[in-house]
Formats: C-alpha cells, sequence, structure tokens
C-alpha cells in the first residue's frame, strides 16, 4: 500500500500532529534487512584480510556505510530467516520463542522434512503473534508497534515473513506498520522481474502484492522496493515526524535472477552464469543501500537517521542452485545457510549513527540479532515497559558512542537452535543442533547421536579442527554444555522427539 491521495496524507497527519513537538527531537531508525547474504558476500571485507570472494563482489556502498559507522566482525543471525525476523522484532532468542523454522504461507503447515529418526518437534511454526491466544505463535508486542505508539512513522517494504497466513503476524499493519509495500506471509517472490509482474501473472502465491505500477516494465524486484520505500519517506520528512523504515529485500533469496544492469560484468569475469547472476544480484542490493543514503544526504537527515545493515542468515552455499564445490561458497566459514557452521549465522552488521558518532570503526564483540530490538528502542529514547515478551537481546548503542571494549560482552554466551530438519542432508551443521559461542570458543551438540563438537575460532575460524577430546579445555567444554543444556531447559526448548 502507498500514501497517494491527499486526503489519507491529511489524515495520517492528523493522528501523528499530536507526537509532532516530542517527535521533532527523536532520530530517524532504518533497518536495512539482506535475505541469505553471508559474510563473504561483500567488497567490504569483515575477516582480517581481503578473500577471493571480497575481490569478486562490488559493494561500494556497504564500505561507504561502514566509513560512515561501525562494522561488526562478530555478528550473528539464527541458521534460516522466519526466527531471525522474529527475534529482531521481538528482541527474543530462537529458543525462547520457539519460532526455530521458516514459516510456510500457510497456516498450521510444519516446514521441518520427514525424518526415520525423529518426530517434528513441537515448535510455533505459525510464528510471532501480537494477538494473545494463537495456536503455535509466541506472544509479544513488535518494535514498530512499540515505535508507532511513541510518535514514529513505520513503513514496511519488501519481505516481511513473520507468521503464516491466517495469522495476525503475517499481517505487517497488525504489527505496528502504518505503511506495508509488498510485505506478506511468503519467504521468497515468484520472479524479480517487472515484465513478469514480479510473478502475480501466476498459480505462484509468492507472486509479490503492491508493485502493480510496475508491472510489465523493464525493472528489478529490488530497484522497485527502493522506489516505493523511498516515496512513502517524503511525508514523514516534510511533516518532521520520525521515521522507522524497515526494507527487507527478498534478495538474494532464490530464484536466482540477474539484475539486468549488472549481470553482464560478471559474465566477462568468467563466472558462471548463476554465479554472475548472484553477483548481479549482491550489486543490486548495493545500489539500493546507496540510493538511500543519497536521499538521506539530499533531504539533509543524513546525521539525523541512525542505518542497522543485516542479513537474516549466512548465505546459501547448495548446488545447485550454487555452481562449484557445496558449502564452500562462504569460506573460510565453513558451510552457509540452514546450518549451525559459522557460514550459517555469521553474518555482515554495519550500524551507522547520528551526527557525533564514531565513524569508520572495527568492533570485534560479538553480537546477535536480537540484539537490534533494545538497540533500536535506545536510538528512538523509548523505555518499553509492560511487555508480554521477556528481551535477551541487548543494547549495543554504545558501540556508536565509545571505543571502550566492554569486556563481559566480549565473554556473553550466544545460543544458536535449530531443532528441525530444514534440509534432507545432514552434513555440515545442517539439521537438529544447537550451539552456544562463549568468548572465543564455540559448542556444537549434535541432537542426532548426542555428539559434540568444540571450536577455538580465534585459531580456527573455519571450524575444521574439533577440539572435543582436548584435555586442556575439559573444564571450559563442561562450562558450556551446562551452559547451552540448562539454558534450553529454562527455556523450554523445542526438542524433537524419536519415533
Amino acid at each position: 500500500m502507498r500514501i497517494n491521495t491527499t486526503y489519507f496524507l491529511f489524515i495520517l497527519f492528523i493522528l501523528f500532529h499530536s507526537n509532532i513537538a516530542q517527535a521533532q527531537k527523536k532520530a530517524n531508525i532504518i533497518v536495512f534487512m539482506v535475505d541469505d547474504m553471508g559474510w563473504q558476500d561483500t567488497s567490504y571485507p569483515f575477516d582480517t584480510v581481503k578473500s577471493a570472494f571480497n575481490s569478486r563482489y562490488h559493494t561500494p556502498n556497504m564500505e561507504r556505510l561502514a566509513k560512515e559507522g561501525v562494522a561488526f566482525t562478530n555478528a550473528y543471525s539464527t541458521p534460516v530467516c522466519t526466527p531471525s525476523r522474529v527475534s529482531l522484532i521481538t528482541g527474543m532468542n530462537a529458543s525462547r520463542h520457539h519460532v526455530t523454522n521458516w514459516t510456510s504461507p500457510m497456516k498450521d503447515q510444519p516446514t521441518g522434512r520427514d525424518d526415520q529418526q525423529f518426530e517434528e518437534p513441537v515448535w510455533n511454526h505459525n510464528g510471532m503473534s501480537p494477538v494473545e491466544g494463537i495456536p503455535h505463535t509466541v506472544f509479544a508486542k513488535a518494535l514498530p508497534q512499540l515505535l508507532k505508539d511513541n510518535g514514529y512513522f513505520t513503513i514496511h517494504a519488501g519481505k516481511a515473513h513473520w507468521a503464516s497466513a491466517g495469522t495476525p503476524g503475517s499481517n505487517p499493519y497488525s504489527l505496528g506498520f502504518v505503511v506495508n509495500i509488498a510485505g506478506t506471509s511468503t519467504g521468497r517472490p515468484a520472479h524479480y522481474w517487472g515484465e513478469q509482474n514480479f510473478g502475480r501473472n501466476t498459480n505462484d502465491y509468492h507472486g509479490i502484492e503492491n508493485l502493480q505500477e510496475y508491472f510489465k516494465q523493464d525493472i528489478n524486484l529490488t530497484e522497485a522496493l527502493t522506489r516505493e520505500a523511498l516515496k512513502t519517506l517524503d511525508f514523514p520528512i516534510n511533516n518532521k515526524i520520525p521515521f522507522f523504515l524497515n526494507i527487507g529485500h527478498y534478495a538474494l533469496h532464490d530464484p536466482l535472477m540477474e539484475d539486468k544492469r549488472f549481470y553482464q560484468k560478471y559474465l566477462d569475469q568468467g563466472l558462471p552464469a548463476n554465479e554472475a547472476k548472484y553477483a548481479s544480484m549482491i550489486e543490486s542490493m548495493d545500489k539500493s543501500l546507496g540510493d538511500i543514503m543519497d536521499y538521506l544526504e539530499k533531504k539533509k537527515i543524513k546525521d539525523q537517521t541512525y542505518i542497522l545493515f543485516i542479513s537474516d542468515n549466512g548465505g546459501l552455499s547448495h548446488t545447485p542452485p550454487r555452481v562449484g564445490t557445496p558449502h564452500t561458497h562462504n569460506k573460510p566459514l565453513r558451510s552457509g545457510k540452514g546450518s549451525i557452521y559459522e557460514g550459517g549465522i555469521r553474518v555482515p552488521f554495519i550500524m551507522k549513527g547520528v551526527k557525533g558518532d564514531l565513524m569508520s570503526k572495527r568492533d570485534h564483540t560479538p553480537v546477535i540479532i536480537e540484539d537490534l530490538f533494545p538497540t533500536i528502542l535506545a536510538m528512538a529514547k523509548i523505555t518499553a515497559k509492560e511487555i508480554p515478551q521477556y528481551v535477551d537481546g541487548q543494547n549495543q548503542l554504545g558501540h556508536l558512542k565509545s571505543n571502550k571494549i566492554d569486556k563481559s560482552a566480549m565473554d556473553r554466551p550466544l545460543i544458536f537452535h535449530i531443532p528441525n530438519k530444514w534440509t534432507t542432508n545432514d552434513v555440515d551443521g545442517f539439521n537438529y543442533r544447537s550451539g552456544i559461542r562463549l568468548g572465543k570458543y564455540k559448542l556444537i551438540w549434535n541432537m542426532r547421536d548426542e555428539s559434540y563438537e568444540f571450536y577455538d575460532l580465534s585459531q580456527d575460524l573455519g571450524e575444521q579442527n574439533n577440539l572435543i577430546q582436548d584435555e586442556k579445555l575439559l573444564t571450559i567444554i563442561s562450562v558450556m554444555k551446562t551452559e547451552l543444556h540448562n539454558t534450553l531447559e529454562a527455556r523450554n526448548a523445542p526438542i524433537p522427539k524419536r519415533k
């Protein structure tokens, strides 16, 4: 839905008018979330050295954003999309909100694959809900609702995928968004091209809604979403209302479809067709980021606007559609999307502040996606009182304000939990696993055979040297096992039962 009539603009102005005096003192906030973007899918190196992948891809606007803010080299999401999105808008860890796999566009359809050993665990397969009592959902007050209640003009553009159709959480309006552009219960696009109506001319329920203005045009979905998002910002800016823009690009999710503006350059580099398509989708996403940053400068609100750039999980590493050796597309990280290994959960994260905040800083503090919830509330100067959910995330706004490193934050336990069968193959960290990171160490629990893996990430980023039998590390291994299982038990985390 777009704001396209004078009458509707007038009504919105009246609704927000009472908050303008207070709102003018508040910063604008943009969350820029990319789908399935790996830690290495950028020309900005989050590692200590520039890799071959960093040299392959072209993301000048990510580099620009990093120069204007803080790049986190140890940032995490969950292995798959919906759990990350629910964590962001609720502040809850996946082990607590129990949305541990992607949600089906259809209600009451758990998405785990059939397995000979395990039953499907009991999890919140209908996603997040702002209404209490909806079966198989987690009840919470959503971030956009809190922002809206405190005078923010709230806009969603692109992929939503917080809940299944037929439940309140699938509708961005129910979560506190004033404007919704193309956000539904679907988790991928049917088509990326306007010439094909973004798939709305087919029976595929993944066809993108509310972009009819671009039907039959030579335009990419990423570009169309960006244009529509920027249109909506004129109203709050002109009326001095702080805005919250949640732009969730469908890219880089499959189907891999080239952005024609950038595709040929990657073919000319000698990349196979699907890898050239993937690279063009990355550059298309980066152009969107640049267009938004240019818009903020044009409107002279760059110094009053926070930007948080993050991916919902690690990069896709399955072949097909990727080309090459399976599960190597995020090297030096091991594996990719769906995996509990670093390739599936470590993601690019950049946070740009407002006037006076730190710039061009690299921060090595481990952070996780539920941290965005309290961080954004702090940016908006909102104290969330009497909300139904327990917030696991921690406010990370201080990293924009000070160069001092909080040593306790470096040693905070981070929990990862995917007790579902996401894919048919268990290799490379997929299916029925939990993990915990504590400082430089990481422990993985494989539910299949009750085995464990233990890695020193400071020495072994690729998780190739399993130290679980190292006698010198038995104490820390024991501590992390206890912490992991006590946390899962305390949160009543879903665990699959044997058949």
